[in-house]
């Protein structure tokens, strides 16, 4: 870059021979392929600001890169990449799954190429998906595809090509023969998705370039390709270099700005908290060890504005200097409960949420006479919705451990809700949980419930919690030291919520649903405690009235309702072969019914 540390360098050339087109590096050759650098070297010695000064660095050293494929070529005596061993392998693999004979052809040393990203990067837990190294891989993989489809291909193939990559490399890379049935799974199911798409796609693309008055691609059609047809801009970008057109990317940035501002305006998320209050005055947070407390008010927000007072029958937020009232954050509601003043004077709280890192914010209603800022109150939370809160909690991290084991590493949480009623588990993952999977993972969780292993809660440096095994949230920013939860040998996530003391308090765990919210993400959703018994009990009611409604005994009932299915299906072919009796026999009917008019036969209806 322009600043930074810096220092000359060394590069070293192999020539091919003059044989192969192209002049030393600085002619008017160089791009020629006669000339290749195989190998860099940087002697890192200063430090450029940003006014161009030279400052030497405390401890010089050595910036190398070599060029693996490059070095092979030229081992190999051969003249590009792609003629070395390994891509040549694949070029043959991708041809024999395209039906392309011309072992040059481009969009043959495409997908050879793209096929080692994607089955790398699934291998290393990567799925595809609209955003951050998900939609990387998503953006690979159609590109790909779309090469295939230049060479005529209609169906999956891409995903063939995972096997004999293997078979190249899997020696070198033990953990992508460990991956290779997922790896092909992952890439069929883009491919069989963005196929419903692409050939629509593309002739969209070609009418409206076929009617293009410039050598430009409006933003609008960009965009249309793009939220609609699942194109990425790249992949558009590389089209329009094949046929010497530009993209209109500013007009495209217009039509991506207008759907975010629809996005937020159809959004049902109100603004986030923001109350005008000294954050040097923090909350501390004592609700790991108690539910009760003694606090000051030092704080009190009505109707938007700051306030030294809050009178009775008013609503309002009350910030106190200590609370055991959880404030909302990692997908676990905030506490509800009482602040109380005096017996006659209590303030409602119906729901807490955080500002910032260290305020806790109260929300409610104050009953009785006035609070004043000053005050000392006692903070009391709702000890039965906390409890069921945290049976759920502690569940969730027990179901994250499950999903891991029984469908893969692939699995990342990407969000959550967790009250008193019921969890909400939302993760990373390329097709739906089928029943016996979901089975497993209830069983699995259950398993461990009964074990009644301890949750042991240690403050650690991030680092260390990360050796140690902990799970961390892809993404999430983190402090220097971080809460560890562990769950036995089975889970250990960082986590700052309230969770059972022991496994056992859980009691049970009955998943109720699983879903696709998004590409590549599902939810699960399950309750747990006596919610869980509530709901086995409701199943077992509707068992019972099925059983009196069919009359046949439980584990007669798949057996007995098969045979009604099949009996209303005759019943309604038979139906249907009457339908049409009696109307052949109306028709002749009407038929023998008509009269000779001037010799003419006249049928009156």
């Amino acid at each position: 870059g322009d600043v930074g540390p810096c220092g000359p360098c060394s590069e070293i050339f192999y020539d091919h021979g003059p044989e192969v087109w192209g002049g030393p590096p600085g002619s008017a050759d160089e791009d020629g392929d006669r000339y290749i650098e195989i190998w860099n070297l940087v002697f890192m010695q200063f430090n450029r600001d940003t006014s161009g000064k030279l400052t030497q660095l405390p401890h010089p050293s050595v910036d190398t890169g070599m060029g693996l494929e490059r070095l092979a070529a030229v081992m190999q005596g051969v003249h590009s990449n792609y003629e070395i061993d390994l891509f040549q392998s694949l070029i043959k693999a991708a041809a024999e799954a395209t039906g392309c004979s011309d072992l040059e052809n481009k969009s043959l040393r495409v997908i050879a190429d793209h096929i080692r990203s994607c089955a790398f990067l699934v291998a290393d837990g990567v799925l595809p998906s609209n955003e951050g190294r998900g939609y990387v891989l998503r953006r690979i993989i159609r590109r790909a595809i779309r090469h295939g489809y230049m060479l005529g291909v209609t169906d999956s193939f891409f995903y063939k090509l995972v096997a004999p990559l293997t078979e190249q490399m899997g020696s070198a890379y033990p953990e992508l023969v460990k991956a290779r049935q997922q790896v092909e799974r992952v890439l069929k199911l883009e491919e069989e998705r963005f196929a419903e798409t692409l050939e629509q796609g593309m002739k969209i693309l070609d009418e409206a370039i076929e009617s293009l008055a410039e050598d430009r691609i409006p933003g609008s059609m960009v965009f249309k390709l793009y939220d609609t047809y699942g194109f990425p801009t790249d992949l558009v970008a590389d089209i329009a270099r094949e046929r010497n057109l530009k993209l209109d990317m500013a007009g495209f940035e217009v039509e991506m700005e207008a759907q975010r501002a629809r996005a937020r305006a159809a959004s049902h998320f109100g603004p986030a908290i923001d109350v005008p209050v000294n954050l040097a005055e923090s909350t501390e947070f004592t609700g790991y060890d108690r539910l009760s407390d003694r606090a000051s008010v030092i704080s009190i927000l009505h109707q938007g504005e700051v306030s030294d007072t809050l009178n009775g029958g008013h609503s309002g937020m009350l910030v106190l200097d200590h609370t055991p009232f959880y404030a909302e954050s990692g997908g676990q509601v905030g506490d509800c409960g009482v602040i109380r003043l005096d017996d006659n004077t209590q303030f409602i709280v119906t729901d807490t949420q955080k500002q910032g890192d260290n305020v806790h914010l109260h929300i409610g209603e104050l009953k009785g006479a006035q609070l004043r800022v000053g005050d000392f109150v006692e903070p009391q939370v709702d000890a039965e919705k906390r409890a069921r809160t945290a049976l759920n909690h502690s569940a969730t991290h027990l179901l994250h451990a499950a999903l891991r084991r029984v469908l893969g590493d692939h699995v990342q949480q990407k969000g959550s809700l967790v009250d008193a009623d019921r969890l909400r588990f939302d993760f990373v993952h390329f097709e739906p949980v089928n029943r016996e999977q979901l089975q497993r993972i209830e069983r699995m969780v259950n398993d461990q419930i009964r074990r009644n292993h301890p949750v042991e809660t240690r403050i650690m440096a991030l680092e260390d919690a990360k050796r140690a095994g902990a799970m961390a949230l892809f993404g999430e920013k983190y402090g220097d030291k971080v809460r560890v939860l562990r769950m036995g040998e089975f889970s250990t996530e960082l986590c700052g919520g309230t969770h059972v003391k022991a496994l056992g308090d859980i009691g049970l765990i009955r998943i109720t649903a699983e879903s696709g919210i998004a590409s590549g993400v599902r939810r699960i959703e399950a309750v747990t405690g006596e919610a869980a018994i509530d709901w086995m009990e409701a199943d077992e009611e509707r068992l019972h009235q099925l059983s009196q409604m069919v009359k046949a005994g439980r584990q007669d009932l798949p057996a007995k309702v098969a045979q009604l299915v099949e009996r209303n299906r005759q019943l309604e072919k038979e139906l249907e072969r009457l339908k049409g009796k009696l109307a052949s026999a109306a028709g002749s009917d009407l038929a023998n019914s008509a009269v000779q008019v001037h010799g003419l036969k006249v049928l009156a209806a």
